[in-house]
């Protein structure tokens, strides 16, 4: 186990975030956490990265993150809007290749701030993915679906709903988005992300590309192959660690130190967690991809990812000045386990005295 609270041994307090945590994941070889709370910060790690062998898993261990991936793309979306290259309410088909724009249903446009708050009537895939997928559905089943089939199975899709008019969750829609912001800035997603986001936060072990010394992912402890989801980038392509992704929420809990010279940066990690509605009213709020809890005197920000071997969460409080991530080596249990339990250590953070 490796611990590193800035003021303190931190022993015992890496103990009680990671023994729960390790419990919830039965199937996992490695689980790491960060914490952040009263300005300082923790990074602890147990197992190794891989069953039976493997390294010391650490706080440098990279995982699949899944839709966190999301998080991502919602700043990067943010960020281009503060920069001016694109505005929430710009129709999607203005920044995609002509006749690849999704077809509304009764009438209206599909923007940029629908996609990312999950109300623009897309389903949760891209019609087609699901049959080129079944032969390797228990492997990599979006392996084979490119950039390039998303933007042609785009306006076959038949949405649920109007534009704005229901939230339902979609990755086809996220991943829409993030070709949408590469196309406005006339370069790739990736290459788009890095530069916008991922370097001017410091977050060098954060990216889609091969990660190495990875945690194996496992499914029912089956080890899995790399994911690979490049159609759907936007979605769920990233891999990330312990460490990069506390900086993230370190970033969202102040912007002004995260991105001191960026304004265009440092103004879009405060609008990624402006409510943009509840669902259902009255309920959790919507943020840009973010889910936002009312809790008394503060709120929690949440999203979790899964991949075919890897689970994630992350969370932050900005009111309470504290943030939480846990990553873990195996799928996601059918009741959520691992999320579950990682969620209520956020809610325990924020609510414990100084």
């Amino acid at each position: 186990m490796s611990t590193g609270w800035a003021t303190a041994p931190g022993t015992d307090e890496a103990r009680r975030l990671l023994v729960p945590l390790a419990a919830a994941a039965p199937g996992a070889s490695a689980v790491a956490v960060g914490a952040h709370r009263g300005g300082r910060r923790l990074l602890a790690a147990t197992g190794t990265t891989e069953h039976g062998g493997g390294r010391a898993a650490g706080e440098h261990t990279p995982f699949e993150i899944g839709s966190v991936t999301k998080t991502f793309t919602a700043l990067l979306l943010a960020d281009l809007a503060a920069a001016g290259v694109v505005a929430y309410d710009d129709p999607v088909e203005r920044h995609l290749p002509p006749g690849t724009a999704p077809r509304p249903r009764g009438g209206g446009r599909v923007t940029l701030l629908h996609l990312a708050t999950h109300t623009s009537g897309l389903r949760r895939l891209p019609p087609g993915l699901l049959r080129s997928a079944a032969p390797r559905w228990y492997s990599n089943p979006y392996e084979r679906f490119g950039p390039g089939d998303l933007l042609a199975a785009t306006p076959r899709a038949r949405p649920f709903a109007r534009p704005g008019e229901r939230v339902r969750y979609s990755n086809f829609g996220v991943a829409l988005l993030g070709l949408a912001l590469a196309g406005a800035a006339g370069t790739d997603y990736e290459s788009l992300l890095a530069e916008r986001v991922l370097r001017p936060l410091g977050l060098a072990d954060t990216g889609p590309g091969d990660a190495p010394g990875r945690a194996t992912g496992y499914w029912h402890r089956r080890a899995r192959p790399d994911w690979r989801i490049p159609g759907l980038a936007a979605a769920g392509a990233l891999r990330s660690t312990a460490d990069d992704l506390l900086r993230y929420l370190e970033a969202h809990l102040a912007p002004g130190a995260a991105a001191p010279h960026d304004g265009a940066l440092r103004t879009a990690l405060t609008e990624v967690t402006r409510a943009r509605l509840a669902d259902p009213p009255g309920g959790d709020r919507i943020c840009l991809v973010w889910n936002a809890r009312l809790r008394p005197g503060h709120e929690l920000y949440f999203h979790s990812g899964g991949t075919r071997g890897c689970t994630v969460f992350t969370g932050f409080s900005p009111q309470r000045g504290v943030a939480f991530t846990a990553l873990a080596n195996t799928s996601p249990g059918v009741r959520g386990a691992f999320v579950q339990r990682a969620y209520l250590t956020l809610r325990a953070l924020a609510t414990a005295p100084d």
